[in-house]
């Protein structure tokens, strides 16, 4: 290279992006302001000029690996900015400073979630932009992190609720809705983009717009109510103009969570929810203070089923709560076999720092949260199995996610059942035709021939 390109190479920043979806959108948001100002990206630590680690603080395991990426950034760059919850946690030993700035005080700077400008101001004072701010141009529906295919959308930052095993709210504040009309603009581009999968996140999905006591906003110059039904339909009527998918992630099962299920049972959202149950035992709903009724969660799965019969229901649980009884546990075993959860999972009690769940008495012995844990996993599998075989037989829409050679050898993809990275996948097997492909990124149908383990495989039709 000679040394007048060298000068004018634009500088490159590194970056790791590690957590839950939420943080991706924070990533995303970061790394398409650094291409509108015409910094480039560097697949490593050493070819950087700058590295940005966006960490996750939620569990210890998670806090050991961000500070261990940070380490590692720090070896293999030393210039390093720290962004995500872990930069809003102070250390353990009762000083109040930094966590992160404890463990690794080399680092540049370190901000809290959802700071796209804090670390920006980082990103200039120690990586000068570019003089040229349009050297790299960014799409419209700005840089992402997921295959082409499929994007997260979140539709507000933080949560109202104060759960006492959690300290997000502590890391990312009180729920604060998007206004409707940015959240439909960015669902717009994307959709024009080519995402074929839009899937919806936030800290409390059904409480969206209740921080603006769901006022009126506009998109396209039409009025729409700031809310969960409203957003769903204005969604599905994008998606539908596409031939896409809307899923939605994080959903609380309050009452009007029933205006969505008709818009499901009509095809114009996909019939999947993910509702974070975590428990079933009123006491332990209590101890963990829960929002919404848990007693009535049975009631309410019914009702959902009776609106929209394919429905499908993935939870997340946590075994071993402090002052959790066997007949507690059982209690939770019982309601994941009635309550036909199709996809689940499951934590052992784990203590977050700063959370109150800490101080509630009756802590379990680690043993004894693991075996439970194991005990959940397998009637919760064997349910999900069971109701994994229905599916034989039927021909279901697919979406591709991987074809090697157009798929002639097969290739691997996703039913409405199926959000990436979390739940199974679809196998596909090489097509019986040689005129019929399959094709990364769009949707084949498929005859479900066998299920095996928490994944199908199908025949392409």
């Amino acid at each position: 290279m000679t040394q007048e390109a060298a000068a004018a190479a634009p500088p490159k920043v590194g970056f790791v992006s590690l957590g839950c979806p939420k943080a991706l959108t924070d990533s995303e948001l970061i790394l398409t302001q650094l291409s509108a100002e015409g910094y480039a990206t560097s697949k490593s630590f050493a070819g950087a000029d700058l590295v940005i680690v966006n960490t996750c603080g939620f569990i210890d395991e998670a806090v050991k690996e961000s500070l261990d990426t940070i380490g590692e950034a720090l070896a293999e760059n030393g210039r390093v900015i720290v962004t995500g919850c872990l930069g809003a946690k102070a250390a353990d030993d009762g000083s109040g400073a930094n966590l992160v700035r404890q463990a690794h005080p080399k680092v540049l700077a370190v901000t809290g979630p959802h700071a796209t400008q804090e670390v920006m101001d980082a990103v200039h004072r120690h990586l000068p932009k570019p003089h040229d701010p349009f050297v790299d141009l960014v799409p419209a529906q700005g840089i992402k992190l997921t295959p082409r295919h499929y994007a997260y959308l979140k539709i507000s930052e933080g949560c109202n609720h104060r759960c006492t095993f959690c300290i997000i709210p502590s890391m990312r504040g009180d729920l604060v809705s998007r206004p409707i009309g940015d959240v439909l603009g960015e669902a717009q581009r994307l959709f024009d983009s080519g995402v074929k999968e839009l899937l919806v996140v936030s800290q409390d999905t059904s409480a969206y717009g209740v921080d603006f006591k769901y006022r009126i906003g506009f998109w396209n110059g039409q009025p729409v109510r700031t809310r969960l039904f409203e957003l769903c339909d204005k969604l599905g009527e994008l998606a539908d103009a596409h031939g896409a998918w809307v899923r939605l992630h994080y959903v609380y099962p309050y009452p009007h969570v029933d205006e969505v299920l008709p818009l499901m049972a009509a095809g114009r959202v996909l019939p999947y929810l993910d509702v974070p149950f975590q428990h079933s035992h009123p006491d332990v709903l209590r101890r963990m203070k829960r929002p919404a009724s848990g007693e009535k969660n049975l009631e309410r799965l019914a009702r959902w089923r009776e609106l929209c019969p394919e429905l499908v229901v993935r939870s997340t649980f946590i075994a071993g709560f402090p002052g959790e009884t066997e007949a507690e546990f059982e209690h939770l075993l019982q309601f994941v076999e009635e309550a036909g959860i199709d996809r689940a999972g499951c934590f052992a009690y784990s203590p977050v720092k700063g959370a109150a769940a800490n101080d509630l008495p009756g802590a379990l012995a680690n043993e004894v949260r693991e075996e439970r844990r194991a005990r959940f996993m397998a009637v919760a599998e064997g349910a999900s199995t069971a109701r994994l075989q229905r599916r034989i037989g039927a021909t279901m829409q697919v979406l591709v996610d991987s074809a090697p050679s157009l798929g002639r050898k097969g290739g691997t993809g996703r039913s409405y059942a199926d959000a990436p990275e979390i739940d199974g996948t679809v196998r596909l097997l090489p097509p019986e035709k040689a005129s019929k492909t399959l094709k990364v990124g769009e949707f084949t149908r498929a005859r479900v021939i066998a299920a095996e383990g928490h994944d199908l495989i199908a025949l392409p039709v």
